[in-house]
């Protein structure tokens, strides 16, 4: 099927959802992996229901957590729409994570052999929008002289291809070293919780996106933050978290 003219177009949403646009943090929320939303088109990718249930097509329970942060704080929140399946939104558009035929050990059938032209019409109707959306907040919050934080909101599988991941949550970062230190510290005062340090990734050119992009290539400080998601797995949970994280922000959305 051509993609280019599928004729249900509300099977094909905004690729950016806004949450509180208009918030008065400084920190704007991001949340690249919200939805596992792919159009009927594509047909699953060739995948089943329970393929698209999982992590591999999206971030469980980051989309919740990053909602109630945006209350929490009075922050903008900018959560993709649709599968990181189709094209993922933290990776770069040129690299071999950004559409991938194969995700932990599940193949995907349709991302082989995709032509260009498939290629170019993820870029263009996905990524480039939510990047550009981004990237417009951030010149506006500079242009009008206020402060700006990038938090990007993840969350990955208590396992990765058998190995066990003992953190609960993570605090990646890469030029905003002194901001992600300070989230660890303050996570970590929690005796309870075993916080990683760049765990369970650490931030690369090939594996990430917008934190660098719009955070470390322009001088503003930017972090992503790992959730464990087996401690997403109600609404309890979710908003624990969120209360969690909140509690290690507020400082910083407090900043002048």
């Amino acid at each position: 099927m051509d993609n280019l003219t599928a004729p249900n177009l509300s099977d094909w949403p905004d690729p950016v959802e806004w949450i509180n646009p208009s918030g008065r943090s400084p920190i704007i929320l991001l949340c690249e992996h919200a939805s596992n939303h792919i159009p009927a088109c594509y047909d699953g990718l060739g995948l089943g229901q329970a393929d698209l249930d999982r992590h591999i097509a999206w971030d469980i329970g980051a989309a919740a957590v990053t909602r109630r942060l945006a209350a929490l704080l009075d922050a903008t929140a900018i959560l993709g729409t649709y599968s990181r399946l189709l094209i993922d939104l933290n990776r770069p558009p040129d690299g071999d994570g950004s559409i991938v035929a194969l995700s932990e050990d599940t193949p995907i059938p349709a991302n082989g052999d995709l032509d260009g032209a498939e290629r170019a019409l993820r870029q263009a109707r996905i990524f480039m929008p939510y990047q550009d959306a981004i990237g417009g907040l951030v010149d506006a919050r500079i242009a009008a002289g206020s402060p700006v934080v990038l938090i990007a909101i993840h969350s990955f599988n208590p396992t990765f291809l058998n190995q066990v991941r003992p953190w609960h949550a993570g605090i990646l970062f890469g030029r905003a070293a002194a901001l992600g230190e300070r989230l660890v510290a303050r996570l970590a005062a929690d005796p309870a919780l075993h916080i990683g340090v760049n765990q369970p990734y650490s931030v690369s050119r090939q594996e990430d996106y917008a934190i660098l992009v719009h955070g470390d290539d322009r001088d503003i400080p930017a972090v992503l933050i790992e959730i464990r998601n087996d401690g997403l797995a109600d609404s309890a949970q979710i908003d624990a978290w969120a209360r969690r994280v909140a509690a290690i922000l507020a400082p910083e959305a407090a900043a002048p």
